[in-house]
């Protein structure tokens, strides 16, 4: 089964904002461009500190060994700190610098500043929409980190 035309021109949308959203990954003075990847690990490892690498990989759907990496280069940075459990000292837990915590707020205000410009330029129905629509699009993309990669493929019931 394929999707109907008006969720596949959702998906499309979704599909090309999300790739001009990630065009404009800041740049930050001083830090250098710092990969997509390790811009979703920092923020995973704000919003859940003290996880270990597994759990890191699995929230975001990486492979462990790419998360690994990313994490070294994040605590080489100062964004990240790695410590051992007190339970288990085989097993190594991530939390946030206040540097990494900074630096994660000073990125995210540097997306948000584009998208204010554009939805100022937008009509007022458009920009209640754009409103209305956040809490159901974050459900959307909640459930979407749920789905299993094997589940979602083409001609799949929506």
């Amino acid at each position: 089964m394929s999707l109907s035309p008006d969720k596949r021109e959702l998906a499309d949308v979704l599909r090309e904002l999300g790739w001009t959203v990630h065009r404009r990954t800041p740049e930050r003075a001083g830090v250098g461009p710092i990969p997509t990847t390790e811009l979703a690990l920092l923020k995973q490892v704000i919003d859940a500190p003290g996880s270990t690498v597994g759990e890191l990989a699995q929230a975001l759907g990486l492979r462990q060994p790419n998360v690994s990496a990313a994490i070294r280069v994040l605590a080489d940075r100062g964004f990240v700190i790695k410590e051992r459990s007190p339970t288990d000292r085989r097993i190594t837990l991530v939390r946030p610098t206040p540097l990494g915590c900074s630096e994660h707020e000073a990125i995210a205000e540097s997306w948000a500043v584009p998208i204010r410009q554009a939805l100022e330029g937008l009509s007022a129905e458009h920009r209640t929409a754009i409103e209305q629509a956040a809490e159901a699009l974050a459900a959307l993309h909640e459930r979407l980190r749920v789905i299993e990669p094997g589940e979602a493929h083409i001609g799949a019931p929506v």
